[in-house]
């Protein structure tokens, strides 16, 4: 019996990436750089993952595409979520990914005792950041819902993704989180919230940042405990952490979506990522 099920998830694994890398060949990605005249001509940079046939229906009016903002773990690059936006492309989103950081910003500095240990400035950049690529992306790509965002990120990404979401609450769709560390989830329960949370022995949740299971509950907060780490969670991670990720993300999509993958009859496993490479920990 145990083998029979060891065989279901091994092949539901499979049919999950068949389905995802099926997916992509039919997601068009495309790399812009905008100039924001109100902060020095800032560079913010974007890389956008769109289904074709859906961006087709969109350009001939027949659409409105739902819209996904992805963001960046610090220190990490905006095109190294590819994973994911595969998935809301593949859903029928419009995924925009934004590069929050320069090489000329200052780094960031944790100063504990303060709010969100000081790194609400970074939040606050990437929050204009957001509305300035939203408004840019108006102008490209009308035919989009841009009025109903959700927000991704992970780690300092997913900080932004629920600070914004406190700022704008009727902007917001749903908000999908890869282990944030500083910014409390909301729990008034005006959109839903999936979390991935690492097993990490380096980077932890402040307190208070999750809230306790039965909060959650009621509040409609998913939160997905992974024996991944920290660090996984983006396309240099190990193949089992990103799968994992997909199924649960798709499913969690598919609640308000009419396009439907290809059907699995496992359940994902949360399994141990085993070891990875060792680097340098980046405190995000």
């Amino acid at each position: 019996m145990k083998r029979g099920i060891a065989i279901l998830v091994s092949l539901g694994a499979v049919m999950t990436v068949a389905y995802f890398t099926v997916s992509k060949w039919a997601i068009r990605h495309e790399t812009l750089t905008f100039n924001d005249p109100a902060r020095d001509n800032r560079p913010v940079a974007v890389d956008i993952a769109v289904r074709r046939d859906k961006e087709m229906q969109a350009n001939a009016g027949m659409i409105k595409l739902p819209v996904a903002i992805l963001n960046h773990g610090n220190t990490v690059k905006f095109t190294e979520y590819s994973f994911l936006a595969n998935v809301f492309a593949a859903r029928g989103y419009m995924a925009i990914s934004i590069q929050h950081d320069l090489p000329t910003d200052a780094p960031m500095v944790t100063k504990v005792g303060e709010l969100y240990v000081g790194r609400l400035p970074q939040y606050q950049r990437g929050i204009a950041n957001i509305r300035f690529a939203v408004d840019e992306m108006k102008k490209l790509q009308p035919n989009a819902d841009y009025e109903r965002l959700t927000l991704v990120g992970h780690s300092n990404g997913g900080d932004i993704s629920v600070y914004f979401a406190k700022l704008y609450p009727d902007q917001i769709k749903k908000v999908v989180t890869l282990d944030n560390l500083r910014v409390p989830f909301m729990t008034d329960g005006k959109f839903k919230i999936l979390s991935f949370r690492s097993q990490d022995p380096v980077f932890k949740p402040d307190p208070g940042v999750v809230p306790a299971d039965e909060v959650c509950e009621k509040a409609g907060i998913t939160v997905v405990n992974t024996g991944f780490q920290h660090n996984d969670m983006r396309d240099t991670g190990p193949d089992n952490a990103k799968v994992t990720i997909q199924e649960m993300l798709d499913k969690f999509l598919a609640e308000d979506n009419p396009l439907k993958p290809v059907e699995t009859k496992s359940p994902p496993v949360m399994t141990d990522a085993g070891p990875v490479t060792p680097y340098a920990p980046v405190h995000n």
